[in-house]
């Protein structure tokens, strides 16, 4: 049993000595006819469920999970959590479905998707978004090989980025004149690499493939085939030559960079600067049975965020090794430091700085922000994951019935009331939605309030009244 296993079974023994005191100290009130005490947590909140079983998987963005548990942020709140890894994003999800876990580390889509009805259908809320970037794209040697005469380079020698899917086009043409699919992996198909892959190859004119509701490979009509691959295995699906490159998060990019076999040539937040990755989801059920838990859930995560980004990453080293873990990400600490302490390394050698590629609290990271939501509504209706046409109202609909920032608000109400953060570091007049940007690769405009528009302004993907039937895009 380890120090915090230990301090856990501490907790839960004088929780049950309590328990039986406060039975007798009922029957003694009841006897008397005195009004009965509720007990009270140290956040003045009476959870409904103190032992929680949450799931993760080993990315280095489940970072706000360990450190509330590292850290004792759950037991403030009097939580009792265990974090548990998961083998792949559907187990993951499912057992959030059945109850088998109470909540866990989700891929941005996972909520919206489950919630429409694209795969399993569950309705899935979350209070919590858990950092802002945190991806690349990598692709093996022998192809980086082939692009690198279409790049750019600067008087060192060295890349100028971001790299365009321009760069990989010729190669991807190369493969098909000679009878050769170009393959590529992602993790999910409804995860931020899935959309932020397409979104990058489709900027360089390459097509990455459409979904119907017979087909979901999401390979209609691509001249790249994306198809999925749990995050940690990415490496060596890659050095199997299976793929000849993935989108993934940290610290499987790097990685591949340390075992010699690939090279990253974007990150997302070259594809789209401080875009949302990861959320926290918890079934609406769980979240509608017991908000109190949720919302000394959400503080706990919240402070833990705050202590990821505190002092310009003065806690990033700490995190590192505290990640490393096997229990946790399970990395080599030199790997995950790579990315997680404010640089990023491309080709072997070449390692810049990128102090935002992780960033779990500043620029209002963890608040549920609805334009969010909407963007990846977007890109499921762009790739054809939603069949048909929705309206500007349903975007707007889904995003609120899945994004939560109302548990968010009053968490972070009870935070700043305890002084465990401050009110500054709130976002507390925002509608929801963030204001239009063009920080994208392509610089197209975004407005969360104008979905439909957005959709229709992209060169490649369905626009409004367009939908798959069979292999081909059809007008209703």
């Amino acid at each position: 049993m380890d120090g915090r296993e230990g301090k856990k079974h501490g907790h839960l023994m004088m929780q049950r000595r309590s328990m039986l005191l406060g039975t007798a100290a009922t029957l003694l009130a009841l006897s008397a006819g005195l009004p009965l005490a509720r007990p009270a947590r140290a956040s003045g909140l009476r959870v409904e469920k103190e032992e929680l079983k949450l799931g993760f998987i080993k990315l280095t963005d489940m970072a706000p999970l360990a450190i509330a548990y590292e850290k004792g942020f759950f037991e403030d709140e009097g939580l009792f959590v265990t974090l548990e890894a998961q083998a792949n994003w559907k187990v993951l999800l499912d057992r959030v479905i059945t109850g088998e876990l109470d909540g866990a580390h989700m891929l941005a889509g996972q909520p919206l998707a489950a919630t429409i009805g694209f795969g399993t259908k569950a309705h899935i809320v979350t209070p919590f978004s858990m950092d802002l970037n945190g991806n690349g794209i990598t692709v093996s040697n022998a192809v980086w090989k082939e692009m690198k005469p279409h790049l750019k380079m600067q008087a060192d020698g060295k890349p100028v980025h971001p790299i365009s899917a321009n760069a990989l086009k010729p190669v991807v043409q190369s493969r098909k004149a000679s009878g050769k699919p170009f393959n590529m992996g992602m993790v999910f198909p409804v995860s931020t690499h899935n959309y932020y892959l397409r979104y990058w190859l489709a900027a360089g004119g390459l097509h990455p493939g459409f979904y119907s509701t017979t087909d979901t490979s999401g390979q209609i009509g691509a001249d790249v085939l994306l198809s999925v691959t749990p995050p940690p295995q990415m490496p060596a699906t890659l050095e199997a030559g299976t793929i000849e490159g993935y989108c993934v998060g940290e610290p499987w990019n790097q990685a591949a960079v340390f075992k010699g076999i690939g090279v990253p040539v974007i990150t997302d937040y070259e594809i789209w600067k401080n875009n949302p990755e990861k959320v926290f989801g918890i079934t609406a059920d769980f979240a509608e049975k017991n908000p109190n838990t949720i919302v000394t859930l959400t503080k706990a995560l919240i402070r833990a965020a705050e202590w990821l980004d505190a002092g310009g990453g003065a806690n990033r080293a700490e995190a590192v090794q505290i990640l490393s873990k096997p229990n946790y990400v399970g990395a080599d600490a030199k790997v995950i430091a790579n990315s997680m302490t404010g640089t990023f390394e491309y080709e072997r050698g070449d390692k810049r700085d990128i102090p935002d590629f992780n960033v779990f609290f500043r620029h209002y990271a963890t608040y549920p922000y609805y334009s969010d939501a909407v963007w990846f509504l977007t890109q499921m209706r762009r790739w054809g994951q939603i069949a048909e046409d929705k309206s500007d109202a349903w975007y707007a609909d889904i995003a609120k019935s899945v994004y939560r920032p109302d548990i968010y608000l009053t968490a972070a109400k009870a935070l700043v009331d305890e002084k465990n953060a401050a009110k500054a570091d709130f976002p507390w007049d925002t509608d929801g939605y963030k204001s239009p940007t063009s920080d994208f690769i392509d610089a197209i405009v975004y407005d969360g309030h104008r979905p439909n528009a957005y959709i229709s302004s992209m060169p490649l993907g369905l626009k409004q009244g367009q939908k798959v039937s069979g292999a081909k895009v059809t007008s209703n």
